[in-house]
């Protein structure tokens, strides 16, 4: 049974890079003799469109699980090992995808709020969301009902 399930899209993500993509294809129309740079650049740019266009944050009886884009990229917890968690303020120039912070590793499609976690074993990491409280209030009832 799914407690808790909220996707968050990361629209500049999306519109940035079908911008640089759309105006980056504008060079295959004239006739240059290095297509390839290109045409790996958008293949590129691409891929990561599909990788990072939204975040999936879903909490079920046993897991945390947040996931990427089409799903190939995740960070999966057992809510047994969360001891604590609380909502954050995140600076802008920690930025949007995955990153090393003082909260730990974050993941991130867009905005300012996070959620910070701390597990059992004293590591940490932190889930971006545009619902911290929800977020926040999920997973700590999993934490209190002892699962």
């Amino acid at each position: 049974m799914t407690r808790y399930e909220h996707t968050q899209i990361g629209h500049v993500i999306i519109w940035s890079l079908l911008a640089i993509i759309l105006i980056g294809s504008c060079g295959f129309l004239g006739s240059s003799p290095h297509r390839e740079i290109p045409l790996v650049v958008l293949i590129i740019l691409l891929v990561s469109l599909l990788l990072f266009y939204k975040l999936t944050i879903t909490i079920n009886e046993e897991t945390l699980c947040a996931s990427f884009g089409i799903g190939m990229i995740r960070k999966r917890v057992s809510v047994a090992e969360i001891a604590a968690c609380g909502p954050i303020r995140i600076r802008w120039w920690y930025g949007w995808g995955i990153h090393l912070t003082p909260y730990g590793w974050l993941y991130n499609v867009s905005g300012l709020d996070a959620v910070a976690i701390t597990l059992r074993n004293g590591r940490k990491f932190a889930l971006g969301t545009d619902d911290p409280q929800g977020l926040a209030a999920a997973i700590g009832s999993c934490c209190s009902s002892g699962k």
